[in-house]
């Protein structure tokens, strides 16, 4: 890659560099094909790509491992009208899950029991007593979402009772797997190479394909002759707020998950992302960031440190007061969430500030609170550069810990192997997330074995770190327009980046802290065009106190994203800045 504007080192202390070669035109059509590019589409693939459509990218569900035995077992379900049950994860990805087959089911005449578990007295994934009480319950069949493919003893108990369970999950699986009657998950080791190529879809798209297998297969049985048949399309709403929400690579599948789920999301069909979206405050139709940072975190706020069916409860529900009601709980816990996770990160960071340079940062402290551990984790990811696990640790010694990634480095597979070997007592996830279970006393060890196990891997990631550039602008360039036209090459999020843009040469003005530790400020280019900037979370950063010191007369280079600014009904656009660089 070609280094960007001359910078071998920024503000910031990295290199710059062009994602792709710069062209004479990069206007219209030809900035979002230079996107495209830049992403890893092969030209013959460009027209798809810019309008990524269900039709041209969903796959044949069959083709996966075990989909046709769960769909055979769910519709044999459905005809014999017996119970069914829904137990999900209690994060956004487990909650949307959940909410799809509950909603799809209804609609096929079936009311799906719903299971939900504490975080805290239950733990991630399924349990036997919440097994067998689902039996007591009258259910004869269970399938498990965005969880079940490492539990080995609740699914053995469960199939001793004689409850039927299909599991539905994408995290990673080790070579030996459950018993249950089909377990579905695009990351088993035995999965097909077509099937591995879906490994970044989350548990809800994985919940979508196997609706989509179901209603095929009703269909064929002549189920729909004197009922209507469910419109699909309609759940892509809850598919695209898992996706993003899980912080799923957004390649191929997804992206057209996303980009017709914002569109159904727009037409307020669903009445609890309706009263969730008027809690947050959101003005517009929610775009995809308004996904990661506004409702998913809403969501998330009821496993986190509220009741972890909340999230389920409100995406299901038919009565708009109700949705109203707990939209407005999830809010208030949400920022109880906050306050919690500023005192957690506050001690992590003193912590890992003593730890030095360990490959992967490691943390673990009493009285943490494990809803916010996985929060505080992509914190020190964010400000490390490398990756970071959080653990806390219980009153009885037993440490929950969440970790989080950088690319390049699997985290999930390295927690499955510190299970092999006897350094964690469970745990599981996938490259970017993992949680993992510690027996009392087993802190050590599992940093020993991360830190040795990993150190090549990070290496090798962080290794002559650079940021990428797509396209250079002027700063009379910082405008709606230029919005308008990246959107066309999006939605962007983990894995199909939000294109980062130069804007300069330009001097800074009014430059001071506002909010939570961020730095903002206006840039003005020598034509006299200004636009506003701000650097997130910035203040004490290498990078905020370089633009804090900085001198009105200096020229720089402004690296960041540019995005619409709505405030008080306002349609300007400004710089989320990343990084600078002296001009």
């Amino acid at each position: 890659m070609s280094v960007a504007l001359g910078v071998e080192r920024s503000l910031s202390g990295q290199a710059w560099r062009w994602r792709r070669p710069q062209s004479d035109e990069k206007l219209g059509e030809a900035l979002v094909d230079e996107l495209l590019l830049g992403r890893g589409v092969s030209p013959h693939e460009l027209e798809r790509y810019r309008s990524p459509t269900i039709r041209d990218l969903l796959p044949d569900p069959s083709l996966f491992r075990d989909m046709d035995a769960a769909t055979e077992r769910v519709a044999a379900a459905v005809l014999a009208g017996e119970a069914i049950a829904i137990f999900g994860d209690y994060d956004v990805d487990g909650a949307t899950s959940s909410a799809l087959l509950v909603l799809l089911l209804r609609q096929l005449g079936t009311e799906a029991l719903v299971h939900i578990p504490d975080r805290q007295a239950e733990g991630y994934g399924p349990n036997l007593p919440a097994m067998l009480s689902l039996k007591a319950r009258g259910a004869s069949l269970v399938v498990t979402v965005d969880c079940g493919a490492q539990a080995f003893e609740p699914l053995a108990g469960a199939r001793e009772a004689g409850l039927d369970v299909v599991v539905v999950d994408h995290h990673q699986c080790a070579a030996a797997l459950p018993l249950c009657h089909a377990l579905v998950n695009p990351n088993r080791l035995d999965e097909s190479e077509t099937g591995l190529a879906h490994g970044h879809v989350a548990a809800v798209g994985m919940a979508f394909l196997l609706g989509v297998a179901l209603v095929r297969a009703l269909r064929q049985r002549g189920f729909f002759a004197t009922r209507p048949e469910p419109r699909l399309v309609e759940l892509l709403d809850l598919v695209a707020l898992g996706t993003v929400a899980d912080v799923a690579k957004l390649h191929g599948l997804n992206r057209a998950f996303v980009a017709q789920g914002l569109k159904v999301m727009a037409g307020g069909r669903n009445i609890g992302l309706k009263a969730l979206a008027e809690a947050a405050r959101l003005t517009a139709a929610p775009s995809c960031r308004d996904l990661g940072f506004a409702l998913g975190p809403r969501i998330n706020a009821g496993g986190r440190v509220g009741r972890a069916d909340l999230g389920v409860r409100l995406l299901t529900t038919t009565d708009p007061e109700e949705a109203r009601g707990i939209a407005l709980e999830l809010d208030k816990l949400n920022e109880e969430r906050r306050a919690i996770e500023q005192g957690v990160l506050d001690e992590a960071l003193a912590e890992a500030a003593s730890r030095g340079d360990d490959p992967v940062v490691t943390v673990a402290a009493q009285g943490w609170h494990p809803g916010v551990i996985g929060i505080v984790a992509g914190r020190l990811k964010e400000k490390y550069g490398r990756p970071a696990f959080v653990i806390a640790i219980g009153e009885d010694g037993i440490g929950k810990g969440s970790g989080r990634s950088i690319t390049g480095v699997d985290l999930g597979a390295a927690v499955l192997s510190a299970k092999d070997e006897g350094m964690a007592a469970g745990g599981g996830g996938h490259a970017m997330a993992a949680g993992v279970t510690l027996a009392p006393g087993g802190v050590e060890a599992f940093r020993d074995y991360l830190n040795h196990r990993l150190a090549a891997n990070v290496a090798a990631a962080t290794a002559n770190r650079a940021m990428l550039l797509d396209t250079l602008c002027a700063p009379r360039g910082v405008a709606v327009g230029l919005c308008d036209a990246l959107d066309v090459a999006g939605p962007y999020g983990v894995g199909w980046p939000q294109p980062r843009v130069a804007a300069g040469e330009a001097s800074l003005l009014k430059v001071g802290v506002v909010g939570n530790g961020h730095v903002r400020g206006l840039a003005r280019g020598a034509d006299g065009a200004s636009f506003k900037w701000i650097a997130f979370r910035a203040a004490d950063s290498e990078l905020g106190q370089a633009l804090l010191a900085m001198p009105a007369d200096r020229k720089l280079w402004l690296a960041g994203t540019i995005h619409r600014d709505t405030w008080n009904g306002g349609n300007a656009a400004e710089l989320h800045l990343e990084d600078a660089a002296i001009a």
